[in-house]
């Protein structure tokens, strides 16, 4: 039987979590690691927004937002109950005013801005989420959930830019957070360096094993 095929770039956040949904659901799909300056035509012709993550189920159907896919694998199954640790107004704070703030953040010369005043804003989203964690220790609770797994990836590209300067600010339960997770065994699950899919190559199934 065919498995959905999961379009994929290791390094991008939304790839990322999307991965550690399917990761954690453990719904089988092949994996086709992408090169964003190659994108497969098979990828194209199923998603021109040409974007990851893409989900292409085994019907036709294509899933192409990373919230989605995470819904989707956590629908067919959910064994640490991450639809119930779920805050949609959290994570549309993440994808809109943080992301932005982000991009400007780590690539100012790509969009003309002033990266410290962007890294400013930025903070005061992650002072909100280190007073929240200050709390339970993860994002809707003591367990981690689709929120946590949701942001993770973007306040670890936001760390990354700068790790001395993250390193001094005010964060100790963000930091203890981000580096929980980081070092989680499901997070090096998801990490696995692939090499770029081509046409014809033999299947990569994910989760492994």
């Amino acid at each position: 039987m065919a498995l959905p095929v999961l379009y994929s770039f290791r390094r991008c956040p939304y790839a990322m979590r999307a991965r550690l949904a399917i990761a954690v659901s453990g719904v089988a799909v092949e994996l086709r690691e992408i090169k964003l300056s190659a994108k497969p035509p098979a990828m194209l012709e199923a998603s021109p927004k040409g974007t990851v993550p893409v989900v292409v189920l085994p019907d036709g159907g294509v899933i192409e937002q990373s919230l989605e896919v995470m819904h989707w694998a956590l629908a067919q199954a959910d064994p640490e109950s991450w639809l119930e640790r779920d805050d949609a107004a959290l994570i549309n704070r993440n994808d809109g005013p943080f992301k932005h703030d982000l991009d400007r953040y780590k690539y100012p010369e790509r969009h003309g801005s002033d990266a410290t005043a962007h890294r400013e804003s930025g903070l005061g989203f992650l002072a909100d989420l280190d007073a929240r964690l200050a709390l339970h220790g993860q994002l809707c609770g003591s367990e981690r959930g689709l929120a946590d797994m949701a942001v993770m990836p973007f306040v670890r590209q936001f760390a990354a830019t700068d790790p001395a300067w993250f390193a001094s600010q005010p964060l100790p339960h963000l930091r203890r957070w981000l580096a929980g997770h980081l070092e989680s065994e499901l997070f090096a699950s998801v990490m696995g360096k692939f090499a770029p899919w081509r046409e014809g190559d033999l299947p990569v199934v994910f989760p492994a094993g």
